[in-house]
């Protein structure tokens, strides 16, 4: 197997002549990332794979494993932990950081728990969903590394269900931040929707009088950003202020970290003014319609010798506002492909290269299935290997 680029001449006509600078973007914070998730184009990248504390963003990675037993029919929303006292004991009271006010011995249900996380930050709320489902938080966290892993979030670490500190054991990076934020929106669309943009949550009463304790949402973009709809804010004296955020609009979704900034409102400010620069200063160029077949590859020892390549969703460029860039368009695939092939998977890439931008990569998938090739069909596709 080897890699195979094909220029696109499907696409050829769409490249433009004109050219525009990236438009200009500085921030008060070290670590800042955008990225385009509907064409994949990076916007902005200032040490973006520094690594650092997450804090609660770490939050994500829980969610995001609970989720994937939820989808996987594993983990019901309906399903009820115990609170144990020792959990209790020590992630309650001032100490303990941000909580959801649990009760020691409390039946908490999985969906209560995943908005505790989510709109609350509690800590005690992820403690108590990791020991649920693992046994010991410590048996959670190896589901996290391997989440990590198989996400391909290369620089990232995680020692503990919450992001409390634990001197370096748990790291992250920008970038690894928004490909986590991207396999949520992707794969969990339904539970991201539906847990993500609570604007508030009533959980626990007050001590001595018992009124029922509603927290808002932490996360600065909902309310001031059209779209927002996610994810998770994070602070620590060690790495400043921080915030992993998504919002949508006209079918355009952005993606959005910062860290290190130096005060809660600087934060807000600083997240919406970012989410805006990234609407308003790129646009968002058509490519392909879904379901049109842009190339085909070569398959290996399969009942055809060819499969379709097709867009599996509307695939746009991302280029600077008022102008269009010259583009190469190239499709890029390890090949030949190995039969069998069903239709829908993901063989190939669709990249788009322009002038101002890091290369875009868009999927591209099998149009139609492709069987293994009988026996004389292999024998005869040996003989030709053999002799050249």
């Amino acid at each position: 197997m080897k890699a195979v680029v094909v220029p696109s001449l499907f696409l050829a006509l769409l490249a433009a002549p004109s050219t525009a600078a990236a438009p200009p973007f500085d921030t008060p914070a070290p670590v800042a990332f955008m990225t385009d998730l509907s064409s994949g184009a990076v916007l902005y990248a200032k040490d973006a794979d520094r690594r650092f504390p997450p804090a609660s963003m770490a939050k994500m990675m829980t969610v995001q494993v609970a989720f994937d037993l939820i989808q996987k029919g594993e983990l019901k929303l309906d399903q009820k932990f115990t609170v144990r006292p020792e959990t209790w004991q020590k992630w309650h009271g001032p100490k303990a950081g941000s909580t959801m006010f649990l009760s020691p011995g409390e039946q908490v249900s999985v969906s209560d728990l995943l908005l505790g996380i989510i709109t609350l930050s509690g800590n005690d709320a992820c403690v108590v969903l990791a020991e649920g489902i693992a046994g010991t938080e410590e048996a959670f966290v190896v589901l996290m590394n391997q989440t990590a892993q198989r996400l391909g979030m290369k620089n990232s670490h995680f020692g503990n269900s919450n992001g409390w500190p634990d001197e370096g054991v748990t790291y992250v990076t920008a970038r690894d931040l928004a490909t986590l934020a991207a396999a949520t929106i992707d794969q969990h669309p339904k539970l991201y929707k539906d847990y993500y943009s609570r604007p508030d949550f009533t959980w626990g009463k007050t001590m001595g009088g018992g009124v029922p304790i509603t927290q808002a949402n932490r996360d600065p973009l909902l309310g001031r950003v059209d779209g927002a709809d996610g994810l998770k804010t994070g602070h620590t004296e060690e790495s400043g202020y921080a915030f992993t955020g998504s919002a949508e609009q006209s079918g355009r979704r952005l993606i959005m970290v910062v860290s290190g900034l130096d005060s809660f409102n600087g934060r807000i400010s600083e997240s919406v003014r970012f989410m805006e620069w990234g609407f308003r200063a790129w646009k968002s160029k058509p490519l392909v319609k879904k379901g049109v077949q842009i190339e085909t590859a070569e398959v290996q020892l399969g009942d055809e010798k060819q499969v379709g390549l097709v867009a599996p969703r509307d695939l746009t460029v991302t280029l600077p506002g008022g102008a269009a860039s010259n583009m190469t368009v190239k499709v890029v695939y390890n090949g030949p492909v190995k039969a069998p092939i069903k239709a829908g998977q993901h063989i190939a890439d669709l990249v788009v290269t322009t002038p101002d931008t890091p290369p875009q990569s868009m999927p591209l998938v099998a149009a139609a299935d492709v069987g293994s090739a009988g026996f004389f069909r292999r024998a005869w596709t040996g003989l030709l290997s053999i002799f050249g």
